[in-house]
């Protein structure tokens, strides 16, 4: 009996060894949302007080409602596990008490039977009235083991109500820790209440500046479209020059071939050669490529490093956070509409640092009148930081990853900073989000 104990004792310490570890990830979850709401928080208070609204300030307000329903999410959770720990200690509490029972009552009918052969009389008539010594010698083993029986007996009900006593206090832990629990889940609940009052009157505000917003919009998208044209032109030189470049070495060789078969004894089985060979030339100098990849093999290992490091590249800015996400949105309350060409990012300040997401070469700088752009290119990739209000490379220079290209201009607006981080892949702009890590 006393194994079976110490079986159900060790099955149940499993069983809340895996309720522990579901807490232990969850305090992890709820101690990184934490870290990540009072970032945002510290973010939101330094455009809060501004007059006039942003579309960056409601972005940050919906993400922190987001993390805060998150947050609420997770100590739901807790909750829930608390009950389940409760729930199945009160029933191995009854499987226990039901066990306590069956012993002590197996106990007692020991005791009654002891009872009635209490006599010394007793056992020595039963060794006695054994047929021969052999039988004799196993009536007192029997007698020893029933005595044996009679302790485990004891102990296994001393072990059952410890372990009923240790299931109360535990499960009374619990409930308190239910408690506790329920009540910061109540406060949280109260938050995200307040957070929500909070984005309607932003909403609200950024509705009655729909006219002031529109015109934001458009000038985004006349700076996006200057960009965007500004790579399509720097490509189109690119393929140029290396295209001129192929078509110089073609040259080249055709002529060296030439002088080498015209040094050559003239054979006549070898006429048709250099007619091949000069064709050849001919074909992969007039050839348009795809990319100018085609054309810059040395571009080739840059490129692949660049897409090997897809979800690796580190931030443009440290401590930054997206306020516009790459592609289409809508502003609530409000007819209007953008699509980002690839991601706003709040900095805590105007002034911070600005760096290369990977290395590569400067390929133009821009002044776009209320704000300095940094083109890089990554092979085929290319890398454009914008809204910055200085600039630290120069066209043509190497940069690494991580070095600072610049710093970042004041938010529209706001009290903290602000730059619009876009990757294309020649021409075409794609999602910056998933490269980043």
């Amino acid at each position: 009996m006393l194994k079976k104990i110490i079986l159900l004792i060790m099955v149940s310490m499993v069983t809340l060894s895996l309720a522990a570890q579901d807490k232990t990830v969850m305090e992890k979850e709820r101690q990184e949302l934490q870290k990540q709401i009072k970032q945002i928080q510290g973010q939101y208070n330094k455009v809060s007080g501004q007059k006039k609204q942003t579309i960056g300030q409601l972005t940050l307000i919906q993400r922190k409602i987001g993390l805060q329903d998150q947050y609420i999410r997770n100590i739901s959770k807790e909750v829930r596990i608390l009950d389940d720990s409760i729930f199945l200690s009160n029933v191995e509490i009854t499987r226990l008490r039901k066990q306590l029972d069956t012993l002590k009552q197996q106990y007692s009918r020991s005791i009654v039977y002891a009872y009635k052969n209490k006599s010394t009389y007793d056992y020595l008539n039963f060794i006695f009235s054994s047929s021969n010594f052999n039988d004799a010698l196993k009536r007192i083993a029997y007698l020893k083991s029933y005595r044996n029986y009679r302790e485990e007996q004891v102990a296994d009900i001393i072990e059952t109500q410890k372990q009923i006593e240790i299931r109360k206090e535990e499960n009374l832990a619990r409930k308190q820790q239910k408690g506790e629990t329920l009540k910061v889940r109540t406060g949280e609940i109260k938050e995200l209440a307040e957070q929500k009052k909070e984005k309607d009157v932003v909403v609200n505000q950024l509705k009655s500046q729909e006219k002031d917003l529109g015109k934001q919009l458009a000038d985004k998208k006349k700076s996006d479209a200057k960009l965007k044209n500004a790579i399509a032109a720097i490509i189109r030189r690119e393929i140029d020059e290396a295209r001129k470049e192929a078509a110089r070495i073609a040259a080249a060789k055709k002529a060296a071939e030439d002088k080498a078969a015209a040094d050559k004894p003239s054979v006549a089985t070898n006429d048709a050669a250099p007619v091949k060979k000069t064709e050849v030339v001919s074909k992969t100098a007039s050839a348009r490529p795809d990319s100018y990849l085609d054309l810059n093999a040395k571009d080739v290992a840059l490129n692949k490093g660049f897409e090997q490091n897809k979800g690796r590249l580190p931030w443009p800015v440290d401590n930054g956070l997206v306020s516009i996400h790459y592609g289409t949105y809508k502003i609530p309350g409000t007819q209007l509409s953008g699509d980002n060409a690839g991601l706003t990012i709040s900095t805590p300040s105007s002034g911070s640092n600005v760096k290369s997401v990977f290395e590569g070469e400067v390929s133009a700088i821009h002044n776009l009148g209320d704000g300095m752009a940094v083109i890089i290119r990554h092979g085929k990739y290319f890398t454009v930081y914008s809204n910055l209000s200085s600039v630290n490379v120069s066209k043509g220079a190497i940069v690494s990853t991580g070095q600072t290209i610049g710093k970042a201009a004041r938010a529209e607006g706001g009290n903290g900073g602000e730059i619009e981080f876009i990757l294309m892949n020649e021409s075409k702009n794609i999602n910056p989000e998933p490269w980043l890590r």
